[in-house]
């Protein structure tokens, strides 16, 4: 089975968000998505400043076989991005919830996080894609 930590919030397109105290929210793919991913070569991620949306599309996550659209499990603006994945993109692979990480917003509203699954619900998740 997948690595699903506790601690974090999940969406069903296989996203996990990561919320600091100070309010911004950090987000990546999932253990699981880069494990069906393979060897992932290149990612794509949003430009500092702009706002994502909750459940839209924000990025990429390019591997050696397929793309996969990145979307961001939360609504808020832009304020950091993982530059290192511009050269080391397997980062995604080796650490997904920790040096994978791909962008970092600023919450706009916290009460959106209620409505992700915690990790007890994305594990039903993905068994029932299985």
């Amino acid at each position: 089975m997948s690595d699903i930590p506790a601690d974090l919030k999940y969406i069903d397109t296989h996203q996990w968000v990561r919320v600091a105290e100070d309010g911004t929210a950090t987000v990546g793919i999932t253990d699981y998505a880069q494990e069906q991913l393979g060897d992932v070569v290149y990612v794509g991620v949003p430009d500092l400043g702009v706002t994502v949306n909750g459940g839209e599309e924000a990025g990429v996550a390019e591997s050696v076989k397929s793309a996969s659209d990145v979307f961001s499990p939360v609504t808020g603006e832009v304020i950091a991005v993982n530059e290192a994945l511009e050269d080391e993109p397997e980062k995604v692979n080796e650490d997904p919830y920790n040096a994978g990480w791909m962008f970092r917003v600023k919450l706009a509203d916290a009460g959106e996080l209620d409505g992700l699954m915690d990790a007890d619900a994305y594990a039903e998740h993905i068994a029932a894609e299985l």
